[in-house]
């Protein structure tokens, strides 16, 4: 156990003396939740916004509370000056002009934008259809019912955190075994280890508890922060759920870091080879923003990728009220990942440089 604490403390003051580190691994993703928290905190579907030209019956008549409801997603003005409200929709100032004639509503907007352009037709028309079912007196035959599925509470800051604290800790967790390898090894305290009286278990022991705590205070200060009120982020029932799948997602990336570590002849080869390694997985498992988009060769890539997994299972524990049965599969994989990989790293383990 001294042996322990002691390597156990030379790490971390390693890690607390190198401020660009420090810096690295826990300010700099803290920077990207707080200013994406900010930039998205009132993100919602945009009002639409249309200008009316004269008397335009189907709105004019249209009931209180229906208008009410309308205002969520369209903002009407008023003006008497068709071609300047026309040439507005052509500069991209309004969305779309609508007037009547003899009866006949009348909708211009621009294609330039295809998802303002369906969103208005769709508005107008639902308006015009409720306005035609007033004039009849009938009933439409057929009518849909829809809500979303998700608590109307759910903010941005819900898919933001999983994902951005996925990332801080691959990039904690596999550029502080990365580092302290390749400089151990330049330092040849590796070797002077090798020769002392200390098992080598009790030197892996030492750097996985430095690692894991080093995670379980990212998660602790990324929760802090997220679920203040300004950010307002909403823990589900298992959310501790999360501490597990820091602790699993930590011996993942730990062992890349070693991986890289053990191939690494200095500093640098080793923080190209991570930001090469961790960057794009990181952007091709959603840390940053959806994938959903992305086009069919790429998802099949990250569904290999352990960030993925990890961000996805995050997100289901912390933001979609999901338990073991959603943590359980992830925590496996993660730590199967982890043998296979540090089973490679110890094949490539070199005591010295030479």
């Amino acid at each position: 156990m001294s042996a322990f604490r002691s390597l156990s403390r030379a790490m971390v003051l390693g890690l607390l003396r190198d401020r660009t580190a420090v810096f690295f691994m826990l300010i700099f993703p803290l920077m990207f939740l707080a200013l994406f928290g900010a930039l998205f905190q009132d993100s919602g579907v945009p009002r639409s916004s249309v200008v009316q030209i004269g008397n335009v019956a189907v709105l004019d008549n249209m009931p209180e509370e229906q208008r009410a409801t309308l205002g969520d997603a369209l903002e009407v003005t008023r003006s008497g000056d068709r071609e300047r409200a026309l040439e507005q929709v052509s500069d991209g100032d309004v969305d779309a002009v609508v007037w009547e004639d003899e009866g006949r509503v009348q909708l211009r907007y621009s294609a330039a934008d295809a998802a303002r352009a369906g969103t208005v037709q769709g508005l107008m028309q639902s308006i015009v259809q409720s306005a035609n079912v007033e004039a009849t007196g009938q009933e439409p035959a057929f009518t849909l019912a829809s809500d979303r599925v998700e608590d109307r509470s759910v903010k941005a800051i819900q898919f933001l955190t999983p994902g951005l604290l996925g990332w801080a800790v691959a990039m904690g967790a596999s550029f502080m075994s990365a580092f302290t390898l390749v400089n151990w090894r330049k330092k040849r305290i590796l070797r002077r280890l090798w020769l002392a009286p200390i098992k080598p278990s009790t030197v892996i022991s030492a750097r996985i508890g430095v690692s894991l705590a080093l995670a379980f205070v990212q998660v602790a200060i990324f929760l802090a922060i997220a679920t203040i009120p300004f950010y307002g982020l909403q823990l589900t029932g298992s959310w501790w759920l999360s501490i597990p799948l820091v602790a699993c997602g930590t011996l993942a990336f730990m062992s890349i870091g070693l991986l890289i570590g053990a191939w690494a002849n200095s500093d640098e080869a080793a923080n190209g080879a991570l930001q090469v390694v961790i960057m794009p997985m990181a952007f091709l498992s959603g840390s940053f923003f959806p994938t959903d988009e992305m086009p069919g060769w790429l998802n099949a890539i990250a569904t290999v990728l352990p960030l993925k997994h990890l961000n996805e299972a995050m997100m289901d524990v912390l933001s979609r009220g999901e338990s073991w049965g959603a943590a359980l599969p992830v925590m496996g994989g993660l730590l199967l990942f982890a043998a296979v990989v540090t089973a490679i790293a110890a094949r490539l383990f070199r005591w010295d440089t030479t």
